[in-house]
């Protein structure tokens, strides 16, 4: 759980996923169209994934994938993302953590 953590804080958005994810890739995108330019840890391809992803469980991210740190912070899955995206919430989240600038 600790190396999930030091990656999730590692930058402004990161963005663990499984590159056959289309939900993943649908966050990833949705992410990059405000401008930001997120960290991606591949979990089907990483030598750590099976780990990480089992850390990603124990942190309540169920499913395991896509699970989004924004700010140093897990904010969770996509419908999470996508809840904070409707409200109109999810570009302030990108600013206050750096991620985008208007």
């Amino acid at each position: 759980m600790d190396m999930v953590m030091k990656l999730g804080t590692s930058s402004s958005v990161v963005i663990f996923t499984k590159n056959s994810c289309c939900i993943s890739h649908s966050i990833e995108t949705l992410i990059r169209s405000f401008g930001a330019n997120p960290i991606i840890y591949e979990l089907d391809t990483h030598p750590n994934g099976k780990q990480m992803e089992k850390a990603l469980m124990e942190l309540g991210c169920q499913p395991s994938v896509p699970a989004i740190f924004i700010g140093k912070e897990l904010v969770g899955g996509a419908n999470e993302i996508m809840s904070l995206n409707v409200r109109g919430k999810l570009k302030q989240l990108l600013i206050r953590a750096n991620a985008i600038w208007v």
